[in-house]
């Protein structure tokens, strides 16, 4: 499947990404009109890590074939992992707020740097050097920069060490490495997958299964791409809350001197503001996600409109629009000013849950709002999406959550992914 329009995603500052449109696939009446809803308790299938989302579970199905996941339940931040293995862009939309609040000031200010490495063969990735250095001392993060996961050969690095090669088929037949094929290459299998535990016991420098590797990726069919990488080191963090700001950046300075005879650049993330004037906003209830007429709106309503408000699209409904036709859901209320603020750039699940916890803290203290949003984009093009699912393009390569957090600390989890990519867990 080619990507449909042909072009690549831009991303500020200086890198081309593969950033989402934000809810792109649900912003048509028609979509919405024709959700087919399940209804189900799942309270033993869900793994360990999804305990807090016990309560409800249901499943939206549009007519373009995208997948929505419902969950409702009381929030606990101490419970909540981002599966997500890296996200692309992060938005954050409080009602009845004009500008950004106290309480999360130092959080956006210290979501830190990335780094974009410039021709990184992939072997160095698999150096025990490396693996010993970064790997093995926190949470470490690298992603192929302006490829596309449907035409080009691609690589991601997860958290938990493992290195996922997503390779065409002469790429596989000359690396000789053991594999799977890809589920999205169709009847003909032109595409595998090749995954490599690079914290494995048996992964060893003098181990046969890493010369192997090592040989494969250095000699036989070296790869070489443009990364993307971030490291969360939690010593380093320790270090900084004993000795204060003296010691920030020393995760960036590490990957910096690393990789000192590479090109690299350190990258920030793009943050906007942006303070909304005379917003509609529907009618939420927290214990009502499916909503009732002239009460309360559905989670799927709040869905569509929020991706009308993240995109800024005019909700005024005039006759004289040509672009939409969308209108606030109802019942609906007018809030006279509306907080929305929008991170793009290669934004690690640890910072995530630090804006999470910190956003929670917003409601310590008696507020206007009735409640918040958190909506948290995947890339598009890289080849895992929900831990280590493998991710397909399809039309937009869909792989996002959101959080409907309340006053209370109930929440909404909505979880969405492309039509042919598994549910997330």
């Amino acid at each position: 499947m080619q990507h449909e329009n042909g072009k690549q995603h831009e991303l500020v500052p200086t890198l081309i990404l593969f950033c989402l449109s934000v809810f792109a696939f649900v912003t048509s009446s028609k979509a919405h009109s024709s959700l087919k809803i399940n209804n189900g308790m799942n309270s033993s299938g869900l793994s360990q890590d999804k305990r807090i989302c016990q309560l409800v579970r249901r499943t939206f199905v549009t007519s373009a074939g995208k997948t929505l996941l419902v969950f409702r339940a009381v929030f606990d931040v101490a419970q909540w992992n981002s599966n997500l293995t890296s996200s692309a862009q992060v938005s954050f939309l409080i009602p009845e707020c004009g500008m950004l609040p106290e309480v999360l000031k130092s959080t956006i200010a210290d979501f830190g740097e990335y780094y974009l490495v410039r021709n990184l063969p992939v072997h160095e990735l698999v150096a025990h050097e490396f693996v010993d250095a970064f790997v093995k001392k926190g949470s470490c993060y690298a992603l192929t920069y302006k490829t596309k996961i449907d035409q080009d050969n691609t690589a991601a690095l997860l958290p938990n060490g493992k290195l996922i090669l997503s390779v065409d088929k002469d790429t596989y037949e000359e690396l000789g490495l053991q594999g799977r094929p890809s589920r999205y290459s169709g009847k003909k299998v032109m595409r595998y997958i090749v995954t490599i535990d690079l914290t494995d016991a048996g992964f060893h420098p003098e181990s046969k299964k890493h010369n192997r590797v090592l040989w494969a990726l250095k000699e036989k069919k070296p790869l070489e791409f443009d990364f993307l990488l971030a490291w969360y080191n939690t010593a380093v963090l320790h270090l900084k809350s004993y000795q204060g700001e003296g010691s920030r950046g020393a995760e960036g300075s590490t990957l910096m001197s690393y990789f000192s005879k590479n090109q690299i650049q350190a990258l920030k993330p793009k943050i906007t503001f942006s303070t909304l004037r005379d917003l509609q906003c529907p009618v939420l209830q927290s214990n009502d996600p499916q909503g009732k007429p002239e009460e309360s709106c559905s989670t799927e309503e709040l869905f569509e409109w929020l991706g009308a408000v993240l995109n800024q699209v005019n909700l005024d409904n005039k006759s004289s629009s040509f672009l939409s036709t969308y209108c606030c859901p109802e019942p609906s209320t007018v809030v006279e000013k509306a907080f929305l603020c929008t991170i793009t750039g290669f934004i690690i699940p640890e910072k995530i849950i630090q804006l999470l916890e910190q956003l929670c803290c917003y409601f310590g203290e008696p507020k206007l709002a009735y409640w918040l949003t958190l909506t948290v984009h995947g890339f598009a093009d890289s080849p895992v999406s929900w831990r280590e699912n493998e991710h397909g393009f399809h039309k937009g390569g869909e792989n996002l959550y959101n959080f409907v957090i309340f006053r209370n600390l109930d929440y909404w989890l909505q979880m969405a992914v492309g039509a042919h990519d598994d549910c997330p867990p």
